[in-house]
């Protein structure tokens, strides 16, 4: 096995995929000759021709229409929104029509579209570029949305997503593109969705997050096991629908939870996964649930982001403020 970056593991996801079924394609704003603006494309339209990998209009709205309609006529599209702060220009066809359609037609029709989006802060973006709006479409009933935290797990998670019958949002955090590398299989293999993972184990406290911040996380356990905090530390994957039943395990083990978002607190995934902790984990609980999130103020200018995101060290103050409770 090659130890590859998230980029060149999705860049490989998506080349076994066109290889596997010829019914796939890849479309969006500059993801052929040019391989996309991150180049998670780079040189597929060369191997597998314009008519399965073609750059789309600036038109977002168009991008997911198309998308739709493949999916009707028995393709299976994997359309990109280059960034997810666009995401509003198609959000009719998303909401709207896409994530509908399985439950109009009775189950009687498959709608395998993944959605490939980046998001997430840290790399100095300009405005709009960002921003993280996976709570918005999280709160979709019909959709299924991913974050990988790593290489690893973004070409097995992509792999599965392509070959579901239902609509995937995949979000990929940017400054994950190429900060991280692990060992990745040369071949096709699939990461199960709408499961989570244990990354660390520990028996003190519970850290449970998604996407970049799993990487923040990790760093802060091994910053509290000098410390003597042993956190396990909880990566959900798959946003929408929730793994209950490793969160809940995982909070029955420690008895405390600290919850974790790159997002704005306010109706974010992290006050979902605190519901669901309160209605059914409760009584497993000695300390009061703690949640780290962004401010809820807009995305600042790239000056002001590394003030505004969560960091590995406001991981560490919350763990220890839960089980110093």
């Amino acid at each position: 096995m090659a130890k590859l970056t998230m980029i060149k593991a999705i860049t490989n996801a998506l080349d076994e995929e066109l290889a596997h079924d010829d019914q796939v394609q890849i479309f969006g704003e500059d993801v052929g000759k040019n391989g996309g603006v991150f180049r998670a494309t780079d040189g597929l339209q060369a191997k597998y021709g314009k008519d399965r990998v073609y750059d789309t209009p600036l038109a977002e709205s168009g991008i997911i229409g198309l998308a739709n309609g493949l999916a009707m006529q028995g393709f299976r599209p994997v359309p990109e929104i280059q960034f997810m702060g666009f995401v509003f220009e198609a959000f009719d066809q998303i909401a709207g029509q896409l994530a509908r359609e399985r439950f109009r037609m009775g189950g009687s029709r498959k709608y395998p579209v993944t959605i490939r989006t980046p998001f997430g802060g840290g790399v100095h973006t300009p405005e709009l570029h960002s921003d993280s709006f996976e709570g918005l479409v999280a709160q979709v009933p019909g959709l299924r949305v991913v974050v990988p935290s790593g290489p690893y797990d973004a070409k097995g998670l992509l792999i599965s997503s392509i070959r579901s019958d239902d609509p995937v949002i995949f979000l990929e955090h940017m400054k994950l593109y190429r900060s991280v590398k692990e060992e990745v299989p040369e071949d096709a293999y699939t990461v199960p969705l709408d499961q989570a993972a244990v990354k660390r184990e520990g028996t003190d406290v519970s850290i449970i997050t998604y996407g970049y911040m799993v990487q923040a996380s990790l760093k802060a356990a091994d910053q509290l096991a000098k410390e003597g905090i042993n956190a396990e530390v909880v990566d959900l994957r798959t946003i929408a629908p929730l793994d209950e039943d490793t969160i809940l395990a995982s909070v029955k083990k420690t008895g405390k939870a600290v919850l974790v978002q790159e997002a704005q607190r306010q109706a974010g995934v992290s006050a979902q996964v605190a519901a669901l902790i309160a209605e059914k984990g409760i009584l497993s609980l000695d300390a009061p649930i703690k949640r780290v999130a962004a401010p809820d103020t807009p995305y600042p200018f790239s000056q002001g982001e590394t003030a505004w995101l969560p960091n590995t060290q406001d991981i560490v103050d919350a763990v220890k403020e839960t089980v110093n409770f």
